[in-house]
């Protein structure tokens, strides 16, 4: 879906100025442009929270059955970061996988293949459909559910999505004892000038953050949601809360290189979604929605992350945001949502 032409686009990144805490200068240049971070200081970065890494690893390995949980939709970043875990560092992975309802068939099937040929367990938790429809359905009607910084790196319905995925994941940890998590962020996801890569997870801010979560949730399917988040007594021992990881700060990324390297465990690109996603099918038809609520791709600030890195060109992060929906899946999804096509 094409960004209206009114609006202006920063000339080095995709950044709009529509969008919260993006300024334009005189010369059509945002004010993060004006603050990139050099390439060499990204590498002491990369050197550094990779050297940090192998020393949590030291430490925690072989502490549980496994060592470490990670968050896998099937996606090329996700699967690339299942690989690298245990190739690179001979950890006992296990692979976790939230269904929606709305997962490409691919994706799927790439879950199973390539679990097969990595040697590694995967479970899927998938919440019965009626309650994510309803989730859905009052995440594209209530666009004040989360807050807008919250909205400038994912939709409404994503962001519904995330947090029930991402709390799964803590309390499968909690529970099986596995001392680290870890989801495949890329480096366009990072929250800062330097990605938070490690940090260890405990009970205060857990609390808080789970509230934050089930807070938008519960208005819209009341107690129903209480499975999928902790429960008081997975707060009693802080020891049990897991250090949060993400191996793709510390990489050279290249989503090329990426998907080449995973295809060799059968992993296959799905055909059914949008260039931006490899794994969700419900993904084209949240991004049409946020455009039509606050105007801006819910995906500009991640693509925008990668250009200022130069690890995509800018017209191929322009060409992805107003690539055209397949009007095929957007009628499917609807259907499958209850809503008029």
């Amino acid at each position: 879906m094409e960004i209206s032409e009114k609006i202006q686009i920063c000339k080095l990144c995709v950044l709009s100025d529509n969008m919260d805490g993006v300024r334009l200068d005189a010369d059509g240049v945002c004010n993060h442009c004006h603050k990139i971070t050099s390439e060499a200081q990204l590498q002491i970065w990369r050197e550094e929270d990779e050297a940090e890494f192998r020393e949590l690893v030291a430490e925690k390995r072989g502490q549980g059955a496994y060592d470490v949980v990670v968050g896998w939709s099937g996606g090329k970043d996700s699967t690339y970061t299942v690989a690298m875990l245990k190739e690179r560092y001979n950890l006992r992975v296990l692979g976790f996988s939230f269904d929606n309802g709305f997962v490409s068939p691919t994706a799927i099937k790439n879950l199973n293949v390539v679990s097969e040929n990595l040697g590694v367990d995967l479970m899927i938790i998938k919440p019965r459909f009626d309650l994510m429809q309803r989730i859905f359905q009052g995440s594209i009607t209530d666009k004040e559910m989360y807050s807008r910084n919250a909205l400038h790196r994912a939709s409404v319905i994503c962001n519904s999505c995330m947090g029930l995925a991402k709390f799964i994941a803590l309390r499968i940890a909690i529970e099986k004892r596995i001392p680290m998590m870890a989801f495949g962020w890329t480096p366009g996801q990072q929250t800062g000038g330097r990605m938070g890569a490690l940090f260890p997870t405990n009970p205060a801010i857990m609390r808080n953050m789970m509230e934050a979560s089930m807070k938008p949730l519960r208005k819209l399917v009341g107690e129903a949601i209480n499975p999928y988040f902790l429960e008081e007594e997975h707060f009693a021992d802080a020891s049990r809360f897991p250090w949060n990881v993400s191996p793709l700060a510390w990489v050279d990324y290249d989503e090329e290189k990426i998907k080449e390297h995973i295809k060799q465990y059968g992993w296959e690109k799905p055909t059914d979604t949008d260039p931006n996603s490899t794994n969700c099918l419900l993904n084209t038809f949240a991004n049409v929605i946020h455009i039509k609520q606050f105007g801006f791709n819910p995906y500009a600030k991640e693509l925008a992350g990668l250009v200022r890195q130069g690890k995509m060109e800018r017209q191929e992060a322009l060409d992805r945001l107003n690539t055209k929906e397949d009007p095929k899946i957007l009628q499917k999804v609807e259907a499958r949502l209850g809503r008029e096509a």
